[in-house]
């Protein structure tokens, strides 16, 4: 399941992708425009910008921007860096595979199998879906919904 983190840093990540040229966006736009709590929302920035998603501009007309282009970042990406692995138990992923204590043959075990499914197709999900793509597809929807 997706944590709120998660959720938060994809609103930020899609609020940044909708700047023009680089612009920089603030924090507190983030936050009012996107209802996520500021102080939340800045530890979020903080690790997105650790990891080299975002670049951040201090003082008064400072803010934040995408630290690469929207059809660069996927959400896969942003979703691991805010709640790790995609597979549900840690047998069934690449990147934080743990074998199961209680797991007698790993190759045969049905749950192992199945997870791996779940996994390769969130991951197959997560990973085709870009930034762009997905801000595309929403304003797209809302043209839709205004009858545009």
């Amino acid at each position: 399941m997706l944590s709120q983190k998660a959720k938060y840093a994809l609103k930020a990540m899609l609020a940044l992708a909708d700047q023009k040229n680089g612009e920089l966006l603030q924090a507190g736009d983030i936050s009012e425009q996107h209802h996520v709590p500021r102080k939340f929302l800045e530890l979020i920035l903080l690790e997105l910008r650790k990891q080299g998603l975002v670049h951040s501009h201090r003082g008064k007309y400072g803010g934040y921007t995408l630290a690469k282009p929207a059809d660069t970042i996927t959400f896969g990406q942003i979703v691991r860096i805010m709640d790790g692995p995609l597979a549900p138990i840690p047998c069934a992923s690449l990147t934080g595979y743990r074998r199961c204590v209680d797991c007698k043959d790993e190759k045969a075990c049905a749950i192992r199998r199945t997870m791996r499914e779940v996994r390769d197709a969130a991951a197959a999900i997560l990973d085709g879906m870009t930034l762009e793509q997905a801000s595309r597809g929403a304003h797209q929807a809302e043209a839709q919904a205004l009858g545009l």
